[in-house]
């Protein structure tokens, strides 16, 4: 079985890997200016995706251009998350160079989508493919590739169910369960089939997430203060996963909040697949504690003159609403801008929490209002991957999806691994 690595390796972003020059896994882009893509389009006998982040599936309709017709196999809650990603870049970006699709491409995804349920065998360019639940976001997946001889394990982006790290076990949650351990939304991988190679994500590999009720308490604690001294928390929020467990926690906890940006239609898309959350009756109290805003008539800024939270996009507070909130609230101490995730660099989030100010909507602006950080990461800390890793001793593990992967893989090694980190463009031999 011959792997290349087209994007993801040693970075995060644009995650592309072709096997045999026949089944591709995932086509993503990174988030850049411009934004970037796999180094090569390839054509296909098949594609597998294993979830719907924009990292993963950016870039999918590219491959239906001209005469391609690929199938896309993926499950229902990724189908769903792709097109809507898709959609809004063409909104935002069609007819330029940072959109590689037009809007026939995506609609010839759906014409070639294939949905499957986890742990439910299908066959895929000559392939019996294998996915599993990753623990990630709804509806993500390890994939597991067999051709007769090798069995591939691909674990795209997970979360492990770890004790350790708090994680609770499986199960229903009561409400107002402010214990609660692990991530609301989805619950942690167990998955561990038998491979001969693994290819493994390490986006985290030197940290260690804080126990999550830790982090859900001082984040409640800290919104609960500021809207009882009378200001506006803005919680910056990814609209896939993050927007909608953000809103679990609010409701949790009892915090007044609005939801705005692309994360509204994302919740609602999350509900019509119960099968692939937690606990669907939980996050319909949360979509029901929760206002959803539609943006009209000034909604916005008299939204942010209230006491309350307000969980909108972009994550990085590179666009959506958040571009309206930041500026209305940013020059009253009493505010409080709560960033629920990993800012990258060169980002107006990042930029926020090093020096005080932020560029938005092309104006450098000081920010008066507190800034907080949170970890409320959906990945595994570096406990998770080596948990996970624990049980593929015996077999070839490739890291990719990382800004460290060759530090990790020299680490595994020196434990005893058979681990390497490929660069982009490298094909190898498992």
């Amino acid at each position: 079985m011959n792997v290349r690595f087209l994007g993801g390796a040693g970075e995060v972003g644009r995650s592309a890997i072709l096997i045999d020059d026949s089944l591709l896994l995932d086509f993503g882009m990174k988030t850049a200016d411009p934004p970037q893509f796999p180094v090569e389009t390839p054509d296909p006998d098949a594609v597998v995706v294993s979830h719907g982040h924009l990292d993963h599936v950016g870039a999918i309709p590219t491959l239906l251009s001209g005469d391609r017709r690929p199938p896309i196999h993926w499950t229902p809650p990724t189908r769903e998350l792709t097109l809507t990603l898709a959609r809004d870049t063409l909104k935002l970006h069609g007819g330029t160079y940072d959109c590689p699709f037009t809007e026939e491409e995506v609609r010839r995804v759906t014409q070639v989508s294939e949905t499957h349920g986890y742990r439910d065998p299908f066959e895929a360019a000559g392939y019996e493919i294998t996915l599993y639940d990753a623990g990630h976001i709804p509806g993500s997946a390890h994939v597991l590739i067999d051709d007769g001889e090798t069995r591939l394990f691909y674990t795209g982006d997970f979360h492990t169910a770890s004790h350790r790290s708090g994680e609770a076990a499986p199960g229903r949650t009561s409400r107002g369960d402010r214990s609660f351990r692990g991530q609301r939304l989805v619950p942690g991988t167990t998955a561990r089939p038998d491979a001969d190679a693994v290819i493994c994500e390490s986006t985290y590999s030197d940290v260690a997430h804080e126990a999550r009720s830790a982090v859900e308490e001082r984040f409640a604690e800290s919104v609960k203060t500021t809207i009882w001294e009378g200001g506006t928390v803005v919680v910056p929020a990814f609209a896939i996963g993050r927007t909608q467990e953000m809103l679990m926690i609010c409701e949790a906890y009892d915090i007044p909040c609005y939801v705005d940006g692309m994360g509204t239609d994302v919740t609602e898309m999350v509900r019509r697949h119960a099968g692939f959350v937690r606990d669907a009756d939980a996050l319909k109290r949360a979509t029901s504690h929760a206002r959803f805003v539609t943006g009209r008539d000034g909604q916005r800024k008299r939204i942010a003159d209230e006491n309350t939270a307000i969980v909108t996009t972009s994550g990085m507070l590179s666009g959506g609403p958040a571009m309206t909130y930041i500026p209305e609230i940013r020059d009253r101490p009493v505010n409080k801008i709560a960033m629920t995730g990993y800012q990258v660099e060169g980002t107006p989030g990042r930029e926020l929490l090093e020096t005080g100010s932020a560029e938005i909507d092309g104006r450098v602006m000081p920010v008066a209002a507190q800034v907080e950080q949170y970890d409320f990461s959906a990945h595994a800390d570096r406990h998770g991957l080596l948990a996970l890793l624990d049980s593929y001793r015996d077999t070839s593990v490739l890291i990719d999806h990382g800004d460290r992967c060759g530090a990790f893989a020299d680490e595994l090694a020196a434990d005893g691994f058979d681990a390497s980190a490929p660069e982009i463009g490298e094909q190898l031999s498992i």
